[in-house]
């Protein structure tokens, strides 16, 4: 078979990257590789990894950098804190552009890292503690979170354990086994009360901080995710957060899930449901959770309403 053929099959297996040892295996010489590097029509990546067939002003995609990083580093090398959870798809960290790698003690100390975006850890793992994600290794999701929540705040750790619990990625039980992995590791107290407060049912980081808000300001939520029906049944709408005495819901408006017309007009409709049923209907973005007292005396004030009419 032509060796371009070859070529082509490899990188699309990879995001479109290939290694120089690759390259070799299926008939390049180094030769005509370092042409096409300097002719422009292969990009270098990182060490030894090239991009190839792109044009010359296509960026790498973020997923490409990640693999080219750990293509540059061996077989050893895998992804873990914020760029694992990335791969898997948990949120809850803020955007960053680091590409977190570990690699075992000997592998790292001898490792060349030219990327000032790459932040490579001396980090152990076992075999069953690292997946592949579409040929790129990962720590898997609960060694994933048990080792962020290590290293990251409290509003930051429990909307990274919420988002892992509600996409189906860590189960409830799973906690369980935390404490005894992170045992006697730095962080590790402040850990584990982070894993007394995850709750699966928050569908977003904004909703797992305004819940938090309202812990730590004394208005906790009765409960997540509130169905409110008429007396036939039928679904008037559900609430992020819901305090049903005084009957009072807390919406988390993200950009993602609210910004469009049609969602915008359906959050008006079922708005309108929620308050000719007698509900009071609060909504929250980001900006009003960066304020700790904002949420919390908001609830509050909805929640004495309906006492201090006349």
């Amino acid at each position: 078979m032509d060796r371009a053929v070859l070529l082509r099959t490899v990188a699309a297996a990879q995001d479109g990257l290939v290694t120089r040892a690759q390259a070799v295996r299926v008939g390049f010489t180094r030769n005509d590789i370092d042409h096409l590097v300097a002719v422009g029509r292969w990009r270098l990546l990182a060490r030894a990894v090239y991009m190839v067939g792109a044009t010359p002003d296509e960026s790498p995609s973020r997923r490409a950098r990640i693999r080219a990083a750990l293509l540059s580093l061996g077989p050893h090398a895998h992804a873990v804190l914020g760029t694992a959870a990335e791969l898997h798809g948990i949120a809850g960290l803020p955007p960053r552009d680091e590409i977190h790698v570990a690699l075992p003690g000997c592998a790292a100390r001898s490792a060349r890292v030219s990327d000032p975006a790459l932040v490579l850890h001396q980090l152990e793992h076992p075999l069953d503690a690292v997946q592949r994600l579409d040929g790129i290794a990962a720590t898997a999701p609960l060694v994933t979170v048990s080792e962020i929540i290590l290293r990251e705040q409290r509003y930051t750790s429990v909307a990274v354990l919420d988002s892992a619990l509600n996409r189906g990625f860590i189960r409830e039980e799973d906690l369980l086994a935390v404490p005894r992995m992170i045992k006697g590791r730095r962080g590790a107290v402040a850990a584990r009360g982070y894993l007394a407060e995850a709750d699966g049912r928050a569908q977003s980081p904004l909703e797992t901080r305004t819940r938090l808000r309202c812990v730590d300001g004394k208005v906790p939520p009765d409960t997540l995710q509130l169905e409110v029906r008429d007396h036939d049944g039928y679904l008037l709408g559900i609430g992020d957060l819901g305090w049903r005495g005084p009957k009072v819901i807390a919406e988390a408006d993200g950009r993602e899930a609210h910004d469009t017309p049609s969602a915008a007009f359906a959050d008006r409709r079922r708005q309108n449901r929620l308050v000719n049923a007698g509900w009071t209907v609060l909504r929250f973005t980001w900006a009003d959770t960066l304020r700790p007292d904002y949420i919390p005396w908001t609830v509050r004030q909805a929640i004495a309403g309906p006492r201090s009419r006349p």
